[in-house]
């Protein structure tokens, strides 16, 4: 692993302001509102209070946006730029740069889950135990990854003007079917049968187990890690593809012409510059005289 690299990454998505407002800002601002409307309401046997349950929805609603804002729209850009053209001359194998790019930017959701979880703890009184909170950040990070997956394959998929709506798109469909803005437990049958597949609710099903002092569900880390082998070999054959293409293109009908001369008249590639700057004219093969 290039360690450079990887720095020079993670320091690139901390510096953009986009990520401070959507990924930080935005989850701590939607979750002391949500808290403050519907936190307070009487706690059924077996379920989390609203504090926490909300708090742990915004929580995984931050690092989704976190790690598909700084993979998704970046690379589409770096690709615009050649950046990316830049990085591939380097002595740097495609599986580490996906690597590189997943490290950084599951790093940047970090911050959003722990400053969510503070706030919870400061202003709305959320209590656990410490190795539940330990537990809590640590489940919900490590299962941002699977969104990383999804951001590098947008990324080296489609184009820049097209990368930022359809990673926000993608966000907020997530975010709204796979129970992150209401609970699970009142969206209709359908909706709840379908958000169970869904990587966002997985994701936050970690996190809300964790909080009940539970342990995660198999069905939730299975989940977790299927959508992030699909999405991550994506992200694999959309990087891939530049060079597949090169190596299978058909040679141009120039290439043929000169391939052909070369091949009847041996030297004729080698052309030498006179005086001028102008290459010097070939000297024609001398025809067989009758």
């Amino acid at each position: 692993m290039n360690t450079y690299f990887l720095r020079l990454e993670i320091v690139r998505m901390l510096r953009d302001p986009k990520y401070l407002a959507l990924a930080v800002g935005a989850p701590i601002g939607f979750y002391l509102l949500f808290a403050t409307l519907f936190g307070g309401g009487p706690v059924q046997p077996g379920q989390l209070p609203g504090t926490t349950e909300i708090m742990v929805a915004m929580a995984a609603y931050g690092a989704v946006w976190a790690v598909l804002s700084t993979t998704g729209p970046r690379i589409a850009e770096e690709r615009q730029i050649d950046w990316l053209l830049q990085v591939r001359a380097m002595p740097i194998s495609a599986v580490q740069v996906i690597g590189v790019k997943v490290i950084a930017s599951v790093a940047t959701a970090l911050p959003a889950i722990v400053l969510v979880c503070l706030t919870a703890g400061v202003v709305k009184g959320v209590t656990l135990s410490v190795g539940q909170w330990a537990a809590l950040v640590g489940c919900m990070w490590l299962g941002s990854v699977t969104f990383a997956a999804l951001g590098i394959a947008i990324g080296f998929t489609v184009g820049a003007e097209i990368a930022y709506p359809l990673s926000y798109g993608l966000y907020m469909a997530l975010s709204a079917l796979g129970g992150l803005w209401v609970p699970p437990n009142i969206l209709p049958t359908g909706m709840h049968d379908a958000a169970v597949w869904l990587p966002t609710y997985n994701l936050a099903e970690l996190g809300w187990r964790i909080a009940a002092g539970d342990l995660p569900t198999l069905a939730s880390v299975g989940n977790l890690l299927g959508w992030t082998v699909v999405f991550g070999a994506l992200a694999f054959a959309a990087y891939r593809r530049p060079a597949l293409r090169r190596a299978t293109r058909k040679p141009t009908r120039r290439a043929a012409r000169s391939a052909a001369a070369e091949a009847a008249y041996p030297g004729f590639a080698d052309q030498r510059l006179n005086r001028g700057g102008h290459a010097s004219k070939l000297a024609r093969p001398p025809l067989n005289r009758l």
